[in-house]
């Protein structure tokens, strides 16, 4: 039983070693673009919307409404980041109940990839809101001998969102294969109900996280906040 998607090698390219997290990283890309194109190919108010462009819009509309309750506030850029995080890692994740499909979220490199590009979007989202200076105050905020705190928080906040990531995926497989060892003809489908169902909450979590990140970076200090720096 290989731990890492990593260890397994699908393919080379000009010499070039492809693995498995690479290789269904592209499949996954590759499913929710052609899906999308599918979905909104007929997107005119004309044309009445099928099950699949419903079943689109609740999405949507759900991780809009979670953005709203998290941030207090309509946020669009929120909803195009955390929504594609959200629909990678559920699709990575759902993907599992398909006999030799190796989710990309169970390599390390792939969660610390998101993680990181949740570090990246907290400072780029924060300073588009804020400005240069108001993103940095925070870092101070509420006096200055927080700075290394706060630094270090950042920091840790990536670690965590890339653990936890690959730890409740890689527990998940590792769980169903020892399972899988002891009774083959009955526990597939139980572990692919709670694959999907843990899938699905592990999604979830990770993009409300970011979001909590992001709008706690890019909210505007109140009034009191202004008069009393």
């Amino acid at each position: 039983m290989t731990l890492s998607p990593d260890q397994t090698l699908m393919f080379e390219i000009w010499g070039i070693s492809v693995n498995a997290t690479i290789f269904y990283t592209w499949v996954v890309m590759a499913l929710l673009t052609v899906c999308a194109i599918l979905i909104t190919r007929n997107l005119r108010p004309d044309v009445p919307p099928n099950r699949w462009r419903t079943m689109l819009e609740v999405i949507v509309q759900g991780i809009e409404s979670q953005i709203e309750d998290v941030a207090g506030r309509r946020e669009r850029h929120l909803l195009y980041y955390a929504g594609t995080l959200f629909l990678f890692v559920a699709m990575s994740n759902l993907l599992l109940v398909i006999p030799g499909f190796e989710p990309p979220t169970a390599s390390l490199s792939t969660t610390t990839a998101l993680a990181l590009s949740v570090l990246i979007a907290v400072p780029l989202f924060g300073i588009s809101s804020r400005g240069l200076g108001g993103y940095l105050r925070t870092y101070i905020e509420p006096s200055f001998i927080m700075l290394p705190f706060n630094i270090i928080s950042e920091f840790s906040r990536g670690i965590s969102l890339a653990i936890r990531l690959y730890g409740n995926i890689m527990s998940g497989a590792v769980i169903a294969a020892i399972l899988l060892s002891v009774a083959p003809f009955f526990f597939p489908v139980v572990m692919d109900v709670l694959g999907l169902l843990t899938g699905l909450i592990q999604a979830y979590i990770f993009a409300i996280l970011a979001t909590v990140y992001i709008s706690g970076a890019t909210s505007q200090p109140s009034p009191k906040q202004k008069e009393n720096p």
